[in-house]
Order: structure tokens, then sequence, then C-alpha cells
């Protein structure tokens, strides 16, 4: 069961990994724009800030990742909570799905995480 653990916690690394690409690199192109439901004027003007929010993603995503290779529990909860908190901001903030596409899947692996490695 810690195997599904680490599973759901990848699955969340990957995630913020395409976070990543979304916002630094498709951000002000059609897919972006599509995704996001942009035009072309405000995804030019907001391109910088987009691409720093993806780098954060990719942080959070190289955090977890680094979690599970060295077996650090602390740190993967620490940084799920992070994801849940973000999560739960972008969908106060910004759109509502952001709970369900960015929060949940944290929420998910955090309960798995502190499930199955109790100490």
């Amino acid at each position: 069961m810690k195997l599904l653990a680490k599973f759901t916690v990848i699955i969340v690394a990957l995630l913020h990994f395409g976070f990543l690409a979304l916002e630094m690199f498709f951000w002000d192109h059609p897919i972006g724009r599509e995704i996001f439901a942009m035009t072309p004027e405000q995804s030019a003007d907001t391109a910088v800030l987009a691409a720093n929010q993806g780098l954060y993603n990719g942080f959070l995503a190289a955090g977890l990742l680094w979690g599970v290779l060295t077996r650090k529990t602390d740190i993967v909860v620490f940084l799920l909570l992070c994801v849940i908190v973000a999560g739960i901001f972008g969908a106060v903030t910004a759109k509502p799905t952001i709970l369900f596409t960015q929060a949940t899947p944290a929420l998910v692996a955090l309960v798995l995480t502190l499930t199955f490695n109790r100490r």
C-alpha cells in the first residue's frame, strides 16, 4: 500500500510538471489560450506572470519527487499541504475547477501518504 501512496504523489508531481509546461511554454500559444479561455492580448500581457507561476509549479513537482526518492515523508507531506493550499486559493480567486485539478489529487495523495507511512 505504500506503493499506492508513492504513486499518487508521483501523479501530483507529474500534474505540476504539466502545469509548468502550460504556464511557461504554452501560455501565449493557442493551446494555452484555449485551456485558460484568454484572448491573444490577455495571454501576451500575462505571459511573464504565468511563467513565474509555472516555475513555482516545477519547484513543487521537483520537491515531491525528491521527497519520494529520498523517502522523506515530512517533505512530501509539507509540499502536498502547499499544493492543497495553493489549489484552494486558486479555486477561490481564479477558477473553481482548480480545486479538482490541483487540490483534490494532492489531498488524496496526502491521505494515502499519512495512512500508509505511520511510524
